[in-house]
């Protein structure tokens, strides 16, 4: 965990929890195929471990789009509120945990602590393309964020070298992000999602920003998508004081 100015950052590895392979061990998504009973151990002991209540973190049902949703406090455990489907959430409440889902995809967090506005975003290659970051950063500043003040950092993610996509796909996605072209290790084209990001935060004037040099794919104490294909998720939450 990383705190600045009363902005609290965390990301989680996959170890501590207790779900069984192949999810093993801290997978904190729900959607993925793993014991529900299991999700929630773990969701409460990464919790805990941060000192947050488990009841007041907020999840999102992402789906790589470029929705926002604001919100001032978790969705209704009774289902009466059903969890929206969007890849960023914003709030403008102290002390109140968002949450976001990766296992590749870019998790991104921002936080403005003299505003008091924070956000939890899921960029994956079409949520770049789409301008996720861009929305959920056009969502503070609604809410009285400064470019100036906020700080971004960005969690584990598939790294420009791994993230090897066809030659056309590579393209498109350059042709909106031009920072994310990428090559691999193996000299074919790719993607570095990380990198758009940073480049979206710059161009939108942030300058507090610092990414996680972990790439999923090659760190075994993560969980990645394109590796494994069946397997848990991490999280990274965001909180301001």
């Amino acid at each position: 965990m990383a705190s600045a100015n009363g902005a609290h950052f965390a990301f989680t590895d996959r170890w501590g929890g207790v779900s069984a392979v192949p999810y093993e061990e801290l997978n904190l998504g729900g959607a993925v195929g793993d014991d529900p009973d299991a999700v929630h151990a773990n969701r409460a002991r990464a919790a805990r471990s941060l000192g947050l209540d488990q009841a007041q973190v907020v999840w999102m049902n992402q789906v790589h789009g470029r929705d926002v949703a604001v919100v001032d406090g978790p969705w209704s455990a009774a289902g009466a509120q059903p969890v929206p489907a969007v890849d960023a959430i914003v709030t403008a409440r102290r002390g109140l945990p968002l949450a976001v889902l990766t296992a590749d995809c870019v998790p991104v967090l921002l936080a403005d602590p003299v505003a008091g506005v924070a956000a939890a975003v899921h960029a994956g290659r079409p949520g770049l393309v789409a301008g996720v970051v861009p929305a959920a950063f056009a969502a503070m500043a609604r809410l009285g964020a400064d470019p100036a003040a906020i700080t971004a950092r960005t969690g584990p993610a598939v790294c420009g070298r791994c993230y090897e996509v066809p030659a056309a796909m590579r393209a498109e996605v350059a042709a909106q992000v031009p920072e994310a072209w990428s090559e691999t290790g193996w000299n074919t084209p790719a993607v570095d999602v990380t990198a758009g990001v940073m480049a979206q935060l710059a161009a939108l004037g942030v300058t507090d920003r610092q990414s996680s040099s972990v790439c999923t794919l090659e760190s075994r104490d993560h969980f990645s998508y394109r590796r494994d294909r069946t397997t848990g998720r991490l999280a990274g939450y965001v909180w301001l004081d």
